[in-house]
């Protein structure tokens, strides 16, 4: 029997197959999974800002992209998982409120999509899909047994990557 695990905001969770992750609330913030499909072990990070780095308090490592990547890497291979084997999907990085001006600093759905992206590929984790951008809210529920992501939205339906 499967379990649905709720993934909270600044949170991050391991689970394995057939059990489900759920995250509700992806504004700007992105839901990384993250699964090794052999092993039927994966992970959920619901992260809120690009980086640890300029961060005052950046204790909560699952809040920030780069502290996020890492962290699941460790918690997947405790669980068992192979770091070689290891492949993404994300949601979310949408641009919830118009802002007047142009600057690049109150873009952060888009500066977190981006970071996720980044350091997805600096530890060789391959992008399989992604549902980033927009001005709409998204839950998403993660299956590790088949490895497919539903995105619900409000308005804009749902749709599996």
């Amino acid at each position: 029997m499967s379990s649905i695990i709720q993934v909270g905001m600044a949170d991050l969770k391991v689970a394995r197959a057939p059990d489900k992750l759920i995250t509700m609330g992806l504004g700007s913030c992105i839901g990384i999974c993250v699964v090794d499909r052999a092993r039927k072990v994966g992970c959920l990070a619901h992260i809120m800002l690009p980086s640890s780095l300029q961060a005052k308090n950046n204790q909560i490592r699952a809040k920030f992209a780069d502290s996020a990547v890492e962290m699941l890497i460790e918690d997947l291979q405790k669980a068992g998982a192979s770091a070689s084997s290891l492949v993404a999907k994300i949601a979310g990085g949408a641009q919830m409120f118009k802002f007047s001006g142009q600057s690049d600093i109150l873009k952060i759905g888009e500066r977190n999509a981006q970071a996720v992206e980044e350091c997805l590929e600096k530890n060789r984790i391959k992008l399989l899909a992604s549902d980033t951008g927009g001005n709409y809210g998204r839950t998403i529920t993660f299956d590790i047994e088949t490895g497919d992501l539903l995105v619900r939205t409000i308005g804009h339906g749902e749709r599996v990557i």
